[in-house]
């Protein structure tokens, strides 16, 4: 069995060595660089279209009092330069207003302030900040 076992190695390796040896031998005709004639006569689109100038701006609010979700965000985009505002009541009733600011300069900065829950009703909505949207 062990012998039969080292036949069938034997002659695979020998089989092997041959395919290898006549690969090798076998001449490549014609240049390798060939497909550069076929991307020559490719058609070159005269067309590009350039992206959009990204420019945007919206805002939202939830005013839920059913489930207590009570938030706003308004958000403005010119070039590379992001602003907005978003806020939102809190569990205990205070308001957390983050004002952002991103651009490539100065990267991403956000002022976060947060009221009194004593001087908050519960009631009222937080208001986004309609100034960042009064250029437009």
């Amino acid at each position: 069995m062990m012998c039969d076992v080292f036949l069938f190695s034997f002659k695979f390796l020998i089989l092997a060595a041959f395919c290898v040896t006549f690969s090798q031998s076998i001449p490549i005709e014609g240049d390798h660089y060939e497909h550069a004639a076929i991307l020559d006569a490719a058609p070159i689109a005269a067309h590009v279209e350039q992206p959009a100038y990204p420019k945007y701006a919206f805002h939202y609010g939830v005013k839920d009092h059913q489930t207590g979700d009570i938030k706003s965000q308004a958000e403005e985009r010119d070039g590379d330069v992001v602003r907005g505002q978003y806020s939102l009541v809190e569990p205990d009733g205070s308001v957390r207003t983050v004002n952002y600011h991103a651009d490539d300069i100065h990267g991403f900065n956000a002022v976060v302030h947060k009221s009194d829950p004593a001087g908050h009703s519960g009631d009222a909505a937080p208001l986004y900040n309609h100034a960042l949207l009064d250029h437009y």
